[in-house]
């Protein structure tokens, strides 16, 4: 990667970065705020760190700070930032062929869909290309609904899909609230947390048989006859790791079969190496009518998202149009970039590799933390996908912050999130959680050392224990 020839620092492991160059900073930054309208932000109150540079797991600001990157940005760099064979793979393509419409056969498009049909689950063997996780939400609603003739979807109260307007709808998270128009055909219902259960359940057995008789109730009440799809993440991922007991998917994809609901899987955060397997459905053996994905699939190096369909699903659209469309669906570059970063996966070992590290070094990391820290009220993941649900008291287990907390109220998870970043490691918080999600490739050494600078600054939010 380039650097100043004259001056760079070197890290541990032969890393090196560009020499500090603060004014290059500043000016980067003052652009960002005079002209970036930033997601999810209150302008006024927000001051991006401007990024000089990436490599692996780590990435760097102009002062010559490098963070070791526990969110994989937004959990989505599985394969690691910069990885050479993928920036090859993006410049070839550009140098061949930048971009063509989507109704063209196009090498790298046809060749990223067998890749992915080859991986995904049962006969879920076409693929229809968005340009990202929610775009790719909203589609899978529209087979589901024109497939069936009808219109309710079910997903979680805790939940995120994507902020486009169904996909919005869908989200069991506040950020629906603002843009909810209470007519979009969405009912949410609980699905299972053992230790934060909806149902009184005192373990995973009565977590699931009361979550499945809950789901069944709803449809019941809703009408079965107007359900087009229940929409499930194998494991939730932004809102809290939330790995599904033993049963659930199964049960979920038998009460679909029972009334001919259309079963999708969000795979957008999970998918890809993200738990330990290609997709979290292989974790449970279940196969879905629909399937969607991104993040993961190559990393985010290009925008890139879609939908892996079943062959009764695709035979409804055989000879009648799917009326949707995107003029990047399947774009060159994006496709190239996904079939670079699937073949490099299984070169590498990379979901291999996931896997171990989760069940050698971050599982058993993180539950030494507990036993240190009493803010850790319970650790749960699997691969690199993990979480601690911090709390105020143990016994009780009221969360560290309330629900959708924010200012003064969130100071605590505030400061657990500044701690990190002082010892250069880059955090995902959300509500009362932290979340421990580096890229998939991470080693062991670099999980060891994230570990122990969350160590140290977990002892800044400990003191809020009652």
């Amino acid at each position: 990667m380039p650097v100043h020839p004259a001056r760079a620092v070197t890290y541990a492991g032969g890393m090196s970065i560009p020499t500090a160059d603060p004014a290059a900073g500043q000016a980067v930054k003052a652009a960002d705020r005079a002209h970036v309208f930033h997601s999810w932000s209150a302008q006024a109150q927000i001051a991006p760190l401007a990024v000089a540079g990436a490599e692996g797991s780590y990435f760097w600001d102009y002062e010559g700070n490098r963070f070791l990157d526990f969110s994989s940005q937004l959990v989505n760099a599985n394969i690691g930032h910069q990885h050479p064979k993928v920036v090859a793979a993006i410049q070839e393509q550009a140098g061949k062929l930048c971009t063509l419409a989507p109704g063209f056969a196009v090498e790298a498009r046809s060749e990223a869909a067998r890749l992915i049909a080859e991986r995904t689950p049962g006969d879920l063997d076409k693929i229809f290309f968005t340009n990202g996780g929610a775009e790719a939400t909203e589609n899978a609603i529209r087979m589901a609904r024109l497939h069936t003739g009808r219109q309710k979807v079910l997903s979680t109260y805790r939940s995120y899909h994507g902020a486009t307007a169904n996909a919005i709808a869908l989200t069991g998270d506040p950020r629906r609230w603002p843009s909810e128009t209470g007519t979009s055909g969405v009912v949410h219902f609980w699905g299972p947390h053992t230790y934060r259960s909806a149902f009184h359940a005192e373990n995973e057995a009565q977590e699931c048989e009361r979550a499945l008789s809950h789901l069944e109730q709803v449809i019941a009440f809703e009408g079965p006859q107007t359900v087009a799809a229940i929409i499930l993440e194998t494991v939730v991922g932004t809102a809290g790791i939330l790995v599904p007991p033993p049963g659930y998917l199964a049960g979920v994809r038998e009460i679909c079969d029972r009334y001919g609901i259309v079963f999708i899987l969000d795979e957008v955060m999970a998918g890809f190496g993200r738990t330990g397997a290609w997709f979290a459905a292989d974790h449970w053996g279940v196969t879905p009518d629909l399937l969607t994905f991104a993040k993961g699939v190559n990393s985010g190096y290009v925008p890139l998202g879609g939908v892996a369909i079943s062959a009764e699903i695709a035979a409804t659209f055989a000879e009648r149009p799917f009326p949707g469309g995107l003029t990047y669906s399947g774009h060159p570059l994006a496709c190239a970039s996904a079939v670079a970063t699937i073949n490099t996966m299984a070169e590498e070992g990379i979901v291999e590799h996931a896997k171990e590290i989760g069940e050698t070094v971050l599982g058993p990391g993180l539950r030494e933390l507990a036993e240190r820290h009493p803010v850790i009220g319970e650790v749960r993941g699997l691969g690199v996908f993990w979480a601690l649900d911090l709390v105020r008291d143990r016994a009780t287990r009221e969360p560290l912050v309330p629900y959708n907390a924010s200012g003064a109220a969130n100071a605590p998870m505030a400061e657990l999130a500044a701690a990190c970043r002082k010892r250069g490691l880059w955090p995902l918080t959300n509500m009362n959680r932290f979340h421990v999600v580096p890229p998939c490739t991470v080693s062991a050494e670099e999980a060891r050392e994230g570990l122990a600078a969350l160590d140290e600054a977990l002892t800044v939010v400990d003191a809020h224990v009652a």
